[in-house]
């Protein structure tokens, strides 16, 4: 969609209409001056007459142009603030927060880490817990994934519907489909009840008592990755 000008742009474009006013005033003084002659009774006066109206028609234009400039400077000002990428977490930008993520993916989801980014801000999950999440539960992190993730596209071990190999456990029809489920999943039936700390999601998530400190282990170094 086309961007509509700004109202100091306006501004500009109505400056330079008046400039072009007042140029022309100044052209009519001019000439009713020099129409004047014959009436005037000096040469003097007439002289005087015309310097006067040059120099009403310099000032004003001088102001015009003045204003003119400075709508022009923080007009520039506004759009260079608008050109400044945008921060998604942890000081990055989303390619950056991509590209970190991809770096701890192997094996099946390797190259994934756009679509863990997109999906962590569209859902407002914690990125680093997210995957955190996902390597503990997949083994993607050292080498081939699970069968979960390979076959069946369940990157958090997720049971549900659709079962994987005759188990408990969810199938997705890609892997696409599997990740939005996760996250899907982490914000509906964690987040949005309070519970965003691999301590307090463990209690739910998983029966092993050492869940967290598993899932705070490789948060630390995602973040330092």
């Amino acid at each position: 969609m086309k961007k509509l000008p700004s109202v100091k742009a306006a501004m500009a474009l109505t400056t330079i209409l008046l400039i072009n006013l007042c140029t022309m005033k100044a052209i009519e003084g001019t000439k009713k001056g020099m129409d004047s002659i014959a009436i005037l009774p000096t040469q003097n006066k007439l002289v005087s007459s015309i310097d006067n109206n040059r120099l009403s028609s310099d000032i004003v234009v001088n102001e015009i142009l003045a204003v003119s400039e400075e709508a022009n400077k923080e007009t520039k000002s506004e759009t260079k603030e608008e050109e400044k990428p945008k921060i998604v977490y942890d000081g990055m930008t989303l390619e950056q927060l991509a590209k970190k993520l991809d770096k701890n993916l192997k094996s099946t989801l390797k190259g994934y880490g756009m679509t863990f980014a997109k999906s962590s801000i569209k859902y407002g999950v914690d990125p680093y817990l997210a995957l955190a999440i996902v390597l503990h539960e997949t083994g993607c992190s050292s080498g081939t994934c699970s069968y979960l993730t390979r076959v069946c596209n369940n990157v958090g071990g997720m049971k549900g519907s659709g079962s994987c190999g005759g188990s408990s456990y969810a199938k997705f029809k890609s892997l696409d489909a599997g990740i939005e489920a996760f996250f899907k999943n982490l914000s509906k039936n964690y987040y949005k009840k309070g519970l965003k700390t691999p301590e307090s999601i463990g209690k739910k998530y998983a029966e092993s008592t050492t869940w967290a400190s598993k899932i705070r282990y490789y948060m630390k170094k995602i973040k330092n990755s």
